[in-house]
């Protein structure tokens, strides 16, 4: 499966001025593109909303050899309420750990050397203060499962993923497509999991040609499909055939033809300007702010 790259991950937002000063100014990440939508993505990208949303990918670097995150932002969606499906981002940067105490972000040492903190949304970001490597920051995704086995079986068996790591103590397995990509974590919590309403997203990407066969397969194997293969058009930019996948515990898993995908995720010079232009723009962005302030203030 050397074919097969992790790609991003996928946050649905409510607060997204707050949002994106925190992935920008914090973390240090870029903006590499953001998209505006006047209407729900067919591959349910945005969630189960028909309306207005943007797409706004954050990362360190070119999609082509970083892990990125997708801000999903779905226009009068204030907020939404997490599960214990994902339990944390971790990054290796001790200039994010430096920002963060500059602008008084709150951090808490869960273990020497290592910070949790915690995006808007309530999302958990793991940061080790070592320097940032002039590779990827980004180190891994973790994610809860109800049993371990089972779930080893469909990342490793069926999704094609290598094991790096087997922690039977912990009941947690670390997987991967590849040493320099980031890595999958998966850590059993003993009780089912629950997607709230924020249910996010991972996507890998794969040559084209394998996607009719991974959609095969989980059809075979009895698997849950969300979406059959189909392609999506973003105005102005490739086109991209996508499969989405549910594992047996529900998280959603995107598979996307690479070839088209590395066309459609160059990154934008203009990102940052059509992101701020849009918040500028947006009165709900508008009223997050002043809500902000009223609170502050109480």
């Amino acid at each position: 499966m050397a074919t097969r790259r992790a790609l991003h991950f996928v946050f649905k937002v409510g607060d997204r001025p707050q949002t994106v000063k925190f992935y920008r100014d914090v973390l240090g990440m870029k903006i590499l593109r953001h998209e505006e939508f006047d209407e729900g993505c067919k591959a349910t990208c945005n969630g189960p909303y028909d309306g207005k949303w943007s797409k706004t990918m954050v990362g360190y670097g070119p999609e082509d050899h970083h892990f990125v995150i997708e801000l999903t932002y779905n226009y009068g969606v204030g907020d939404y309420r997490l599960g214990n499906d994902f339990l944390g981002l971790a990054l290796q940067s001790s200039q994010a750990v430096h920002n963060a105490r500059e602008q008084g972000w709150p951090l808490t040492e869960v273990k020497s050397g290592v910070f949790e903190t915690m995006a808007p949304g309530g999302y958990k970001i793991h940061l080790e203060n070592k320097k940032q490597p002039e590779t990827d920051p980004v180190q891994k995704v973790t994610l809860g499962v109800s049993d371990l086995k089972r779930a080893l079986n469909y990342w490793s068996d069926l999704i094609g993923m290598k094991v790096y790591n087997k922690d039977k103590e912990k009941q947690r397995v670390v997987l991967g497509f590849a040493d320099d990509q980031c890595k999958l974590e998966l850590q059993d919590i003993g009780e089912a999991v629950d997607h709230g309403t924020a249910f996010g997203r991972i996507a890998f990407s794969c040559p084209k040609e394998e996607l009719p066969g991974i959609e095969a397969l989980m059809k075979q194997q009895n698997q849950k499909i969300l979406t059959p293969l189909v392609s999506l058009d973003t105005p102005g930019k490739a086109t991209v055939q996508v499969v989405i996948l549910a594992d047996p515990d529900g998280h959603e898993i995107c598979f996307v033809g690479d070839e088209a995908f590395r066309e459609l995720s160059q990154v934008d010079p203009n990102g940052s300007q059509l992101l701020d232009s849009a918040m500028a723009a947006d009165k709900s962005d508008e009223w997050f702010a002043q809500h902000k302030m009223q609170k502050a203030s109480a």
